[in-house]
């Protein structure tokens, strides 16, 4: 499978498949038994070590004692940048998230949505070229999980990351892809790769 720098790709399949261990094989967390991987021409323990992808995960995993800014700033943090780089790194991150009016806010005082906004801003706030998305959506109302697919279609219209997004719904596979890898259950393999042949965006 290749996605190519900008794109963004969809990994869908049946309910009993773990897309996960593909994310997880990117992200340098596990070792393939075999075969070859590469993440922007680098092996997976490259790219992670010179931050070239950012993670959202199926929960927040927020820090409830840091407010929004605070969690936005955790890996600018960790990373050891400069703390006058933090603010303009934040404000875009969270001014693309839609959550402006509460960077001030604990997680506590969040929705499920706000929560998982706030996520995508520090998965994106120290600007790695590539954002993985292990199923973020899934577990929001439908009303939330619509809007919160038109959010990510502006941030990927203003920042062009290349995005793998993990998600068993077929529509939205449709709705958010350019390229949607299909896995079979038990072992999970790359069935096809469907090359979704409309306007982008879809809407």
């Amino acid at each position: 499978m290749r996605s190519n720098l900008g794109s963004s790709c969809r990994s869908s399949a049946h309910p009993a498949v773990a897309n996960q261990p593909l994310l997880r094989l990117i992200a340098d967390l596990d070792a393939p038994t075999q075969g070859a991987l590469s993440i922007n021409g680098k092996q997976p323990a490259e790219a992670r070590k010179a931050r070239d992808y950012g993670f959202v995960f199926q929960s927040p995993t927020l820090y409830e004692w840091r407010t929004v800014v605070r969690n936005a700033e955790l890996p600018l943090e960790v990373m050891g940048q400069p703390k006058d780089h933090w603010g303009t790194a934040h404000r875009k991150t969270i001014g693309n998230g839609g959550i402006a009016d509460f960077h001030n806010h604990y997680p506590w005082q969040l929705s499920g949505g706000m929560q998982q906004r706030a996520s995508i801003a520090r998965a994106l706030s120290f600007d790695p070229t590539i954002l993985l998305m292990d199923e973020p959506f899934g577990a929001l109302d439908e009303f939330t999980r619509e809007r919160m697919n038109l959010e990510l279609l502006d941030i990927w219209g203003s920042t062009h990351k290349t995005i793998l997004f993990v998600t068993h719904s077929i529509a939205e596979s449709v709705f958010l892809s350019q390229r949607i890898v299909v896995m079979t259950p038990r072992p999970g393999r790359i069935a096809t790769v469907v090359e979704v042949d409309l306007p982008y965006p879809h809407l």
